[in-house]
């Protein structure tokens, strides 16, 4: 387990899940890693980029929603579109303590499965979105995972989606989430000071932080919080949506 937090993926919920996985490896050229199943939901992870350079995109289908609907009930009130940002912490206990010294009321929190424990804070006290804090015993690095799903495919428990279309040769690398904030110090603050960013970047528009995973997040002036949109490099130059949420490669 890494001794600090990572910024570890973007989740995007979605009622079509064979049209995202389409664009994200057959269009976008990414590589699925794993997925499986949860309370209300089914999930499968995507990575755009290599162990050097990228990020993780996370796509969320409803299952179940009898046994929890929190995603049926944003399905239904946004449509698709991005639901949550994951951050891995070494020590949930701890993270959840500063986040209440920080005046933060963290919800959601689940500590019986040793495996994975988690919590979240509500937009309205994340900077405009959801943002996940979890403990885990099996951190899957990626570094580990693509040299597996290259000899013998991606992983699932269970594997319950649809076969993407190959994979696009020409693959992008995914360079930051982009969140928008009517307060750029506070929003930078928050991610710098609670979670742990690194700033590694600033312009007259925005600041770049970066944690030791690679996870990267650009703060972006703007009259709304919350997740603008995803960069990425690579070519051809063009903009596609994920589920309603704007990539641009650049």
């Amino acid at each position: 387990m890494s001794e600090a937090v990572e910024l570890d993926h973007v989740a995007i919920a979605t009622d079509d899940i064979d049209t995202l996985l389409a664009t994200l490896v057959g269009d976008l050229g990414g590589t699925v890693l794993f997925g499986g199943d949860g309370y209300g939901f089914r999930w499968v992870q995507t990575r755009l980029g290599d162990a050097a350079a990228g990020m993780t995109v996370e796509s969320l289908v409803v299952w179940r929603p009898d046994v929890d609907d929190f995603l049926a009930r944003f399905l239904a009130r946004h449509g698709g579109g991005t639901h949550h940002v994951t951050f891995k912490v070494p020590d949930l206990l701890a993270m959840l303590d500063a986040c209440r010294a920080a005046g933060l009321t963290p919800v959601g929190v689940r500590l019986d499965d040793p495996e994975w424990q988690e919590a979240f804070l509500q937009p309205r006290e994340a900077h405009g979105t959801v943002v996940q804090l979890a403990q885990t015993t099996d951190p899957r690095p990626v570094a580990d995972v693509l040299p597996r799903v290259a000899a013998e495919g991606p992983t699932g428990t269970p594997l319950w989606w649809p076969a993407p279309p190959a994979r696009a040769v020409r693959a992008v690398t995914l360079r930051h989430v982009v969140l928008g904030s009517p307060d750029r110090a506070a929003t930078v603050s928050f991610l710098r000071d609670l979670l742990q960013g690194r700033v590694d970047d600033e312009d007259t528009t925005g600041t770049v932080l970066v944690w030791p995973g690679g996870g990267r997040i650009r703060v972006e002036d703007a009259d709304r919080a919350g997740v603008l949109r995803l960069d990425a490099t690579g070519a051809p130059v063009r903009t596609v949506t994920l589920a309603g949420v704007p990539l641009t490669v650049a």
